[in-house]
């Protein structure tokens, strides 16, 4: 939001905030995705099954075995183009753009000098941070919903389309592809609400976004390095990344919600003590003096 926006928000504030509750977060979703680095990263993100579609189109990683997950099923079914976007984006793409994002939500306000005039308007500290958030979420289910229908059309022009055989050895239809694929993407998104939290919090310490965004992105990279190492086996339930990859049981019949559930859980009690951190930091920190 520049300047101008947040002063002439300070001004119409009351009357916007009793006629209009969600104004404040359509002004933030807006400016979100119309600046040029939301779209270029979500172009990036798109590029991502492209790249993998059309490596596995013209040479023999994917029937070879050396290629990603599911790379080897790519040549018999364009679909599995989705499944291995999504595997290779999990550890790096997405909390690459998370990071930004969510890194951005407070410092980016503060850098440019537009913090104070949104807290002028009686949003409030709390409300603010909640819109900051939520603006951080949707941005996490565009960048994998783009990854999902970036997948499905390439998958679709380059190789042959019909049932998918699971992990399981059952055979599903179409229409069953896109529960899997549904679910296996509302899985993803899950995983990133406890990096965006992390992300908000880092965000209220500086005023520095490309500070809050190295923390969040170099946190995540950290928290699957420790997850690899068995010496650390005590803490890797712990870890937000622990279950990132954990979408297996998805992609079996009958279907095990374990993983699912404990992802939840998991990504919950990040986003409830990153967010209590983040309000606790946001709401004594002199911001209009």
């Amino acid at each position: 939001m520049s300047q101008a926006e947040a002063v002439a928000a300070a001004s119409t504030a009351p009357r916007a905030s009793a006629a209009r509750p969600f104004a404040l977060l359509g002004s933030e979703l807006a400016t979100l995705f119309r600046r040029r680095r939301t779209i270029a990263m979500l172009a990036g993100l798109a590029l991502v099954p492209v790249l993998i579609a059309v490596a596995v189109r013209v040479t023999s990683a994917g029937s070879s075995g050396r290629g990603p997950a599911f790379s080897g099923e790519i040549t018999e079914n364009g679909l599995f183009v989705v499944f291995t976007a999504l595997t290779v984006s999990i550890p790096l793409f997405l909390p690459l753009t998370i990071g930004v994002v969510a890194g951005d939500t407070i410092a980016g306000e503060a850098s440019l000098g537009t913090l104070r005039y949104l807290l002028v308007a009686p949003a409030g500290r709390a409300r603010l941070l909640l819109v900051k958030y939520v603006g951080a979420a949707v941005f996490s289910i565009a960048a994998v919903v783009v990854i999902v229908l970036a997948g499905v059309a390439i998958g679709a022009a380059l190789f042959p389309i019909g049932s998918v055989t699971l992990l399981s050895g059952d055979v599903i239809d179409g229409g069953g592809f896109v529960v899997r694929a549904s679910l296996l993407a509302g899985y993803v998104i899950l995983s990133l609400l406890g990096l965006s939290a992390i992300g908000l919090f880092f965000s209220t310490l500086t005023t520095v976004p490309v500070g809050a965004m190295a923390a969040t992105i170099v946190l995540a990279a950290a928290s699957q390095i420790v997850d690899a190492l068995p010496q650390l086996s005590a803490v890797h339930p712990w870890l937000f990344t622990h279950y990132w990859l954990g979408f297996a049981d998805l992609l079996r019949d009958p279907i095990s919600w374990d993983s699912y559930g404990q992802n939840a859980a998991l990504q919950l009690g990040y986003i409830v003590v990153f967010g209590a951190l983040a309000y606790g930091r946001f709401a004594t920190k002199d911001i209009l003096s």
